[in-house]
Parts: structure tokens; sequence; C-alpha cells
């Protein structure tokens, strides 16, 4: 049995939310107190050479956290380029880059690669889709093809990341085609007790909005359940980070117990990016 702790953040190309500030430094200390074993990364700067102490993110933080990295290059400029990152404490056994760009001015992809737990094949994919509806449902049907043919059913999964889907209109994808659940539906509803006070206040503005019959609630949501394991609950609000509203973040999981989710608000995350950032802990048996 092996107990995994997950990030998943857009951090914003290492500035501040306001983009007034370099926020490199404060994402540091705020990871390292996390002690994360995989992190799922987007909007990271593979290259800067307008100002050198934002250049090769992944890099420096790797180095800070010890752990290992692999970038997939999205977004190039003549002077910049940014995309998404995966940083492992386990091995990296390979790792490729897919470009799902939808059209010209939204260069997007998908980083996949293969780490391994104690033995144990975990394929982890790093997300960031696009700002329209039609471009996201071709990136995820990118994403549903490439899972099908390359990973085996029976090997466990991760996927995180920046979906820009604030209607949760993807979920059902994930949950028919890929057996696939947003770690927030099954983990532990005591896992987080300010989360539930939260809840509380979200579930009874959601009562007033679509009704209390729980069918109007579920349809809704669009989230559905894991032979009763799964609740129709909707993933946490990231963004911004400051006064989180939309729901643009998500961590995916196959083959693993959830053993706590939350979103990470306050100091020092408010400061660090324009997203809030997700944890969560799992267990692989």
């Amino acid at each position: 049995m092996s107990v995994i702790r997950v990030v998943s953040y857009n951090i914003h190309k290492g500035r501040s939310a306001m983009g007034s500030r370099e926020s490199l430094a404060d994402l540091r200390l705020g990871l390292y107190g996390l002690r994360p074993d995989l992190l799922f990364l987007q909007e990271v700067q593979g290259r800067n050479e307008q100002r050198m102490s934002l250049d090769a993110q992944h890099e420096f933080l790797s180095a800070a956290l010890d752990m290992e990295a692999c970038y997939g290059c999205n977004a190039v400029r003549q002077l910049t380029d940014h995309g998404n990152a995966l940083l492992s404490r386990f091995p990296i056994l390979q790792h490729e880059n897919q470009d799902i760009s939808d059209h010209k001015l939204e260069q997007r992809g998908l980083l996949h690669a293969v780490i391994e737990i104690q033995g144990v094949p975990v394929h982890c994919l790093v997300v960031h889709l696009g700002l329209f509806a039609g471009g996201r449902s071709r990136q995820v049907g990118a994403l549903v093809e490439r899972i099908k043919r390359l990973v085996p059913e029976e090997e466990p999964m991760l996927i995180a990341g920046d979906f820009n889907d604030w209607n949760n209109r993807l979920a059902p994808l994930f949950v028919q085609q890929l057996g696939l659940y947003e770690v927030f539906a099954i983990a532990p509803q005591d896992s987080d007790a300010p989360r539930r006070l939260l809840g509380k206040v979200n579930r009874l503005r959601d009562t007033l909005r679509y009704g209390t019959k729980p069918e109007q609630l579920a349809q809704s949501i669009r989230e559905l359940g894991n032979n009763g394991a799964a609740r129709a609950t909707p993933p946490p609000r990231t963004f911004p980070a400051a006064f989180p509203w939309l729901r643009l973040d998500r961590i995916y999981q196959r083959g693993f117990a959830v053993r706590k989710a939350r979103v990470l608000h306050g100091t020092p995350w408010r400061q660090i990016s324009d997203h809030a950032p997700l944890f969560a802990e799992l267990e692989l048996p």
C-alpha cells in the first residue's frame, strides 16, 4: 500500500494573481510545506529569455523539491514558451507531449507520463484545455482516444489540470468511457471540516437555484455515481484565487482510494497565482 500526496496547480507563469510580481519563491516554499509526491502544473514557463528568474520553472521547482520533472511545451513565443509539467518523487519511466490545439489562437497540449510506484506503472496526464466549449469537447475526445490506445484498463491513472470546464459538462465522458472519478466526488465527507461548512452553503444555493429534487440537482451538476460511492458533488471553486467562483480545476483518478481532497485557499496561495491549487491524498492498494 502506498499513500501519495497529489497537487494540481495552474501557476500563472510564475507571477502573482494580478501579474504584478514574481511568485516562484513563494510557490517553492508553499509546495515544500505540502510535501507533494506528484505535482501536476499548468502555465509553466520552460523558457523566458527576458527574465532569467522566470526561466525553466519546472527545473527550478524540481531542484528545490528534490523531484524528477518532465515538461511539455505548448505555446511558443519569440522570447518565451510555456506549457504543462509533471514533477514526481517516483521514477518517470517515459513521457510524451501531445498537441491538442483546436485553433491557432490557443496552443494547448496534454503531457502523458508513466511513473513507477513500488513496481506499479501509473499513468499521469497533465492537461490544460481551451476556453471554448466546442474546442474542449474535441480536446477531451483526443484525450479519451489516447488513453484507450495507450493505457491498459488495469493500470492506475491520474488526470489533473485546468479543464476550464466551469459547467462541469465533461465529467460524464470521463466516468462513462474511462471509469475515472473526480476526487471530491468520492473523498470522505469528513476530510475537511471547513469545506463541509462551505458545502452546506453551496447546497443551499444550488437547492434554491435548481429545486429540491435530488434528480434535478444531479442533472444540473452532471456528475455520475460509482455504485453509490460517488456523490453528486461538484468540483470546488478555484478561480479567481482571491475570491473563487469558477470551477476550473480537476483531479480525476482510477485505481486509487481517495483519503482526502481539498482546495487550498488563503495565504500564501491567493498571492501566488490566479488559481487556487487542489490537494489530494490517495492510496494505491
